[in-house]
């Protein structure tokens, strides 16, 4: 057992890193091993001393995001503990990222993890960003966000917010009232993220003028849009022929993000996905981004991350279940009557 000593400039720093009741710190001593004390303005590590090396560089880590003015949080932590594992400490301190957009209630909009820095860079530099990966990656939460981040800096005059209408694997029904009630289901996580960066006032304003638009897929046909910001989510659920009428969309000054999860297709056995079809389509065309997040940039619940982690790791093992299809009934043949 060996003990590390790590200096502290500012001790303000050391809480945050620690965390309400120390819960950042226990999150360190149970992930690696080693105790962690705080004496005499310094951090002391005692443990292994491959575990030590690791928990010195997370915790520098966690005190050079705290110094330039990061959240640090449980999930910060993991994130870091994982980094640092895989001998990508280094890259830590890219994870200060800039302000995408700031929320109705004053709360800064940032990328949380490599992959999604990434993905905020790819939608900033290109005409054309597609973002794959797995629930609560922050796919269509960023894209909204550098959407009202453009509309506010007036560098696009609308926001256009569109999916197809596909049901997740159930049948609804006919739903009632007018062609707005109808889709409302559809669009309710498009909605919600234009609720928290804008306020319900502010956006039934601009919707009232006409600068924000959320509509079903099937609506884009037929126009041409023109110094827009135009988001397509759950692209997985597009048809090839969908997916290249909405590209075909495109106007002057727009900027367009699509995103999907080519886990969760909801799309008949015989229909093939126009996401996976742009994936391969668009592969190196200039001014056209793809950027593929992993479980690993799951913001949601940690219990998320591992939820994808056993999927992923089941259809390794099972690679029959992945691709499970019904089998069309057998045909009985009955006798001719004598």
């Amino acid at each position: 057992m060996i003990e590390k000593t790590i200096e502290v400039e500012r001790m303000e720093h050391v809480i945050q890193v620690f965390g309400s009741f120390d819960q950042n710190l226990r999150i360190i001593e149970t992930e690696l091993g080693v105790k962690v004390l705080d004496r005499d303005n310094k951090i002391h590590v005692l443990g292994e001393a491959e575990d030590v090396m690791l928990a010195e560089k997370a915790i520098n880590g966690l005190l050079t995001l705290a110094a330039r003015g990061e959240n640090i949080d449980a999930q910060n932590v993991r994130y870091i503990l994982k980094l640092v594992s895989e001998g990508k400490d280094a890259k830590i301190q890219e994870l200060a990222g800039d302000v995408i957009c700031i929320t109705a209630k004053g709360k800064p909009i940032k990328p949380k993890t490599l992959g999604q820095k990434a993905y905020c860079e790819a939608i900033a530099n290109n005409t054309v960003t597609l973002g794959i990966g797995p629930a609560g990656t922050g796919k269509t939460y960023l894209a909204v966000a550098a959407a009202v981040a453009a509309f506010r800096a007036e560098e696009v005059n609308r926001i256009i917010l569109t999916r197809p209408a596909v049901e997740a694997g159930e049948r609804l029904g006919f739903l009632p009232g007018d062609l707005q009630s109808k889709v409302d289901p559809y669009l309710r996580p498009l909605y919600d993220a234009l609720f928290d960066m804008l306020g319900a006032d502010t956006y039934q304003k601009y919707l009232e003028r006409g600068n924000i638009e959320v509509a079903p897929l099937a609506y884009m046909r037929g126009r041409t849009l023109d110094d827009s910001f135009i988001i397509l989510d759950e692209a997985q659920n597009t048809s090839r022929e969908q997916m290249k009428m909405f590209l075909t969309r495109i106007g002057f000054g727009s900027k367009v993000v699509i995103t999907g999860d080519i886990t969760q297709i909801d799309l008949p056995e015989d229909k093939t996905s126009g996401l996976k079809v742009a994936m391969r389509v668009l592969e190196g065309i200039d001014d056209i981004a793809i950027c593929t997040l992993t479980g690993a940039d799951v913001v949601r619940h940690r219990l998320v991350q591992k939820i994808i982690e056993a999927y992923e790791a089941y259809d390794k093992r099972h690679p029959a279940a992945q691709s499970e299809k019904k089998q069309p009934p057998k045909k009985i043949r009955r006798r001719p009557r004598p």
